[in-house]
């Protein structure tokens, strides 16, 4: 057990966590006469260790994910999904939620395709919720930051809210509010080519490519405030703000996350340096789920294929389950990290 456990955390710190590189880079920077003690080398130091260390596992994990999606394109997801009914059908949605885009605003083209193809409504909201909020990379990433529990525990949770949100939305018959011309644009049903295992690998490596330079502005944006929050922002404001001391930290969070467009990929490294200064880690959740799954470009994207009433009852289940969540988080910190 003790033999298991040892290759465990090993595999957490030096593969995905990779303290070795936090080393090598920290070694680097007092090899070159710089203190690492100093704020502003202390933020070059968290900068290029967390860029590099994102950039690794990011190309990795969209090969890898990219690879496995090569086996659902939406011609066969639109299938898987028209076998199942009920809740089987927003369980089936949510899954195939975590093999397909990592942002909200490249799953909604998806999430309107299905609607067109004649999938029920709640169906297609389960797989929206999904999509960007617990995809297999957020599984993996957050697994390098917070460990096994809290990487499974937020997905799990997440397919809950994607399902219990979709399944909502079916009860309350809102296919009126979706758009007319995406009630009728119909569907072309094409059967995708048989790939032999290079296309799939070739798709993999363009998908890699194609996905990184999207998300990379967002990965250095998201480093370079982690940066400011890790050596500048005394803990005292964030402890205050967004500890156990302040009730109202997972609404406020979630409110600030809102606004914001990135995918997961950008939002680590600030979740990451929250956590290092005493942020509850319900709190870090919420505000790494409101940016994921309700950002304001994406929320502007799906108001063109939904009415205001549908998008209002949309933003309001998700809001609330992540609220929910991230009040769970807090009671449960102590037992899961």
């Amino acid at each position: 057990m003790q033999t298991l456990k040892a290759v465990w955390d090993f595999f957490q710190n030096q593969i995905l966590g990779m303290k070795w590189l936090n080393n090598a880079v920290g070694s680097g920077l007092s090899a070159l006469g710089l203190d690492i003690t100093n704020r502003w080398v202390g933020s070059v130091h968290f900068f290029i260790y967390d860029v590099i260390k994102i950039i690794i596992l990011l190309s990795s994990l969209i090969f890898m994910i990219s690879y496995i999606q090569s086996y659902f394109p939406p011609e066969r997801s639109k299938k898987i999904l028209g076998r199942y009914h009920g809740i089987g059908a927003n369980t089936i949605a949510a899954l195939l939620g975590t093999v397909t885009p990592f942002c909200s605003c490249s799953s909604i083209p998806l999430f309107i395709g299905f609607t067109s193809a004649g999938l029920p409504l709640g169906v297609t909201f389960s797989f929206l919720i999904s999509s960007p909020m617990v995809d297999l990379g957020s599984l993996v990433l957050l697994m390098s930051i917070f460990g096994a529990k809290v990487a499974i525990a937020y997905v799990v949770l997440g397919l809950i809210i994607a399902v219990a949100g979709g399944t909502f939305i079916q009860k309350l018959h809102m296919e009126k509010h979706v758009e007319q011309f995406i009630l009728t644009a119909g569907s072309v049903d094409i059967e995708s080519p048989d790939l032999t295992r290079k296309d799939r690998l070739v798709y993999a490596k363009e998908q890699m490519v194609e996905t990184f330079k999207k998300v990379l502005p967002y990965v250095l944006i998201g480093v370079g405030i982690g940066a400011i929050i890790h050596n500048w922002i005394p803990e005292a404001w964030v402890a205050s703000a967004l500890g156990s001391h302040n009730p109202f930290g997972v609404i406020l969070a979630t409110l600030i996350g809102v606004p914001m467009y990135a995918d997961i990929f950008g939002t680590i490294p600030i979740a990451e340096a929250l956590l290092a200064k005493g942020a509850q880690l319900g709190v870090i959740l919420a505000f790494m789920m409101a940016v994921t799954t309700l950002s304001l470009p994406s929320m502007i994207m799906l108001r063109k294929a939904i009415k205001p009433k549908l998008l209002a009852v949309f933003i309001a289940i998700c809001a609330i389950g992540i609220i929910i969540v991230g009040y769970l988080f807090n009671i449960l910190q102590s037992l899961i990290v």
